[in-house]
């Protein structure tokens, strides 16, 4: 049987982590207050998905390998703009916009899972170390535990970072697709939509009035265009100091899930998304990361799969508003899609 483990690699960095021990199983946000490990956690908390801590029985750091493949398909592309909105997604979509023309929420967040079959069994580890060749910029996660599953994640989005007694958190929201000679730079000749602006300032107004609650001295940079894979977003980061770091879940509690991943006024978008999204996200668009393992590094589980046996599931969504337009939206989510198809692209080479 396997064995909980959890292997990560930061942004930028050469090396990578591998946490593994025994799990443990949390059902209330305020009992990561004092917690160390490695974090797994799902959108919704339910008894059947619970927030699941690695603990550091070991915790070891090493190399990652010189000889991975993936940069040897790193300008190719999975994403094709002629996949017809699926009828689940049709449905939601209209479901959910719906709910925006009639005022309800100012955004809200859908999202939809895709399943890519595989002929033969796939090597997690070797999706991880493509991952990482492949998305320098990016938080990369493979984890296992028996609750959860097995999961993959290349992510942009910060939920909570701490080093040498500063916290970071960031907004995150906007998309636009690179294409062509816009891949070989940052995205700095984009220019945004008016929807991709007002969806960022939500996120960040919101996350503002979060860190309000818990500390006076906090500061905001931003927006600015950030670039993760061929995807660019609009980013601002708070950098803050906390009074009482031994309440970590409660703030948590605050942050997750963020207007990015769900919407505004959060509760009802909250309650509206888990009874009317046709998939279940189950630990899509929750968070995972290492905290006070040294240092916190939780990040939101965007740009992931579930990995099983002859069989991926990849989740993607995209923040709604009330001039959304549902097939600019779909390509939005097949973009998004993109970056973990590439991962099982080279490992079908």
């Amino acid at each position: 049987m396997l064995s909980p483990f959890a292997l990560y690699r930061l942004p930028h960095a050469d090396q990578y982590v591998r946490v593994e021990g025994q799990t443990q199983e949390l059902h209330a946000w305020t009992q990561l207050n004092g917690v160390a490990g490695f974090v797994v956690a799902p959108f919704q908390l339910k008894q059947s998905q619970p927030i699941v801590v690695i603990r550091p029985d070991s915790v070891e750091t090493m190399d990652l390998p010189v000889d991975s493949d993936g940069c040897a398909v790193a300008g190719s592309s999975c994403y094709s703009e002629d996949v017809a909105p699926s009828v689940s997604y049709t449905i939601d979509f209209a479901n959910f916009h719906s709910q925006l023309q009639r005022g309800t929420f100012q955004k809200i967040v859908l999202a939809r899972c895709a399943d890519e079959t595989l002929a033969a069994s796939i090597d997690p580890m070797a999706l991880f170390f493509r991952a990482c060749s492949l998305y320098p910029r990016l938080f990369i996660a493979l984890v296992y535990t028996p609750q959860s599953g097995m999961w993959l994640t290349a992510t942009p989005e910060i939920l909570l970072e701490e080093q040498d007694g500063r916290w970071r958190t960031i907004a995150l929201a906007g998309t636009m697709r690179l294409t062509d000679d816009q891949l070989d730079g940052e995205g700095e000749t984009l220019t945004w939509s008016i929807k991709n602006i007002e969806e960022q300032r939500i996120v960040a107004t919101y996350i503002a009035e979060c860190l309000e609650q818990f500390t006076n001295d906090f500061h905001e940079e931003g927006p600015r265009t950030a670039r993760a894979a061929n995807l660019v977003h609009l980013r601002s980061d708070f950098t803050f100091t906390l009074p009482d770091s031994q309440h970590i879940g409660d703030l948590i509690g605050r942050l997750h899930p963020t207007p990015a991943v769900c919407g505004l006024p959060k509760r009802e978008a909250f309650e509206f998304i888990i009874h009317n999204e046709h998939t279940s996200r189950r630990y899509y668009s929750g968070f995972m990361g290492p905290l006070l393992l040294s240092s916190t590094h939780l990040y939101v589980s965007l740009r992931c799969m579930n990995i099983q046996e002859g069989c991926c599931h990849l989740y993607a969504g995209g923040g709604l508003l009330r001039d959304s337009v549902m097939e600019q939206e779909w390509q939005e989510t097949e973009a998004k899609l993109e970056t973990m198809r590439r991962c099982i692209a080279t490992r079908r080479m």
